[in-house]
Parts: C-alpha cells; structure tokens; sequence
C-alpha cells in the first residue's frame, strides 16, 4: 500500500481517535509516582479507552499481550505492563494507540518517577524538543529528510545515540502505514503533502545508538544498559507544518 491522503472525513475520526490518547496521556501524567506498577498504568489506559468508545490498538496487534508499552530507563521500546514497581528515579515511556471507528491514533510520552537524575532530565527535555523540530518540518512541499534531519542535528547538538531501527511510521486505518520515518538522513526525497497522516517518533539514547531485543521477542533494550526516552506525535500534514492529532483541544 502506498502513502494515503486522508480525506476530512477521516481526519475527523483520527482527531478522535488522538484525543482519547490524550486523555490517557492526561491521566498518566497524573498517576505516575514511585509505587505503581507498570500493569496499574495499563488497567487505566484500558479502561479509559473503553469509556470513550474506542478500542485499544496495541492490544493483540501481531500478539501484543498489553493496551500499552511500558519501556522503563534502558527499555526503548515495546516493554510489557507488569507487576514491575516503579521507583524514585525511574524514567518510562508510555506509548499508546487507540482506535476509532477504525482509524488509529498513535502517541507516546516518556514521564519522570519522582526525582530523577539531570541528566535524565536533558534526555527527556531534549528527545522532546527533537521531536517537535521533527513536526516543524512536516508541511507540504517538504521532504521526509527535512524531518529526519532534524531529528538527527538535534540528537547530534547534545551528543546522543540516535536507535537506528525503529522510527515513525504512517498511520490511518492501519497503525503502521507508509512511509517509514528514519530519526536520521536517508536521503529520502519523499515529497510531503497536505493530508498525509503521520507518527513522529524519536527515540535517544544516553549512551549509543545500539538496541537489543529480549527473549519475550518484544521488549527493546539499549546494548549499553543506559537510559533512552521516547515521545511521539500523530500529526497532519499541513501548509505550515504539523496539526497535531494526538492532543486535547485548546
């Protein structure tokens, strides 16, 4: 399948779809403490979910047991909810899908567990900031590596690993549609245009850029066992740059 254009119609269910995201990213944000477990924060993903009459993306998604990843310091991506306590210093990223009327949103965060070290702190702050230099770029007449590229400059700017094999995708009816999005310069002249749909990823590592996947074939690691952070938007493209899907209305 090719890069679809969203009708508006479409958009209008992904704007739904994003805005239960947001509702769950609203209460992570909220409950997040030393003392939780990682399973607490997917039973409450679930349910709001529910009660918004979506359905949770992840769930089953080629086996994925969980309504959430819950990657917790050196887990980059994709970790299981569990009975894992969170702890005074922990950092998690939370990413989460929900799906409306068959029309995916897509977004994950990366929130402190009390107080956390200042360098854990820049990780966060700056993953952020590489992904909203990420969405500054998605407008029409663009291309895909004026996204990538400032991804990279930014992760290069501060001295961190960039994880090379997983990025941003397409998103729409389908979580993962076309195109890929590398966190760094393909040369991947992919020309943007306006009511292209898609998830800005970045992922960036305290240490180097080099990941691993455990046994259970899902949870993805920093070789180097040190800390990554991860944020993540569905956006619009449009003339200006990203119309973000994944938020709560002003």
């Amino acid at each position: 399948m090719g890069i679809t254009k969203k009708s508006g119609y479409e958009i209008k269910l992904m704007r739904e779809a994003g805005r239960v995201v947001a509702l769950v990213h609203a209460e992570m944000k909220k409950i997040i403490k030393p003392g939780v477990t990682t399973q607490y924060l997917n039973d409450t993903a679930y349910q709001i979910i529910k009660d918004n009459k979506c359905d949770p993306t992840f769930l089953g998604y080629n086996g994925f047991p969980a309504t959430i990843c819950a990657s917790v310091n050196e887990q980059v991506v994709h970790g299981f909810p569990s009975d894992r306590v969170l702890k005074d210093g922990d950092i998690i990223s939370v990413d989460v899908g929900a799906t409306y009327r068959g029309y995916v949103g897509d977004s994950a965060w990366t929130y402190a567990v009390g107080e956390i070290s200042d360098e854990c702190k820049k990780l966060m702050e700056i993953t952020e900031k590489a992904l909203f230099a990420g969405l500054a770029n998605l407008k029409d007449g663009n291309n895909l590596d004026d996204v990538s590229g400032a991804i990279e400059d930014t992760a290069l700017a501060n001295n961190y690993g960039i994880v090379r094999q997983y990025g941003g995708h397409g998103v729409g009816s389908k979580m993962h549609e076309e195109p890929f999005v590398y966190n760094y310069r393909v040369n991947n002249n992919l020309i943007l245009k306006r009511g292209m749909t898609i998830a800005i990823e970045p992922m960036l590592n305290l240490g180097g850029d080099d990941v691993e996947v455990l046994e259970d074939e899902w949870t993805v690691i920093t070789k180097d066992r040190r800390p990554s952070a991860h944020f993540e938007h569905t956006a619009l493209v449009t003339d200006t740059g990203a119309d973000i899907l994944t938020k709560l209305p002003d």
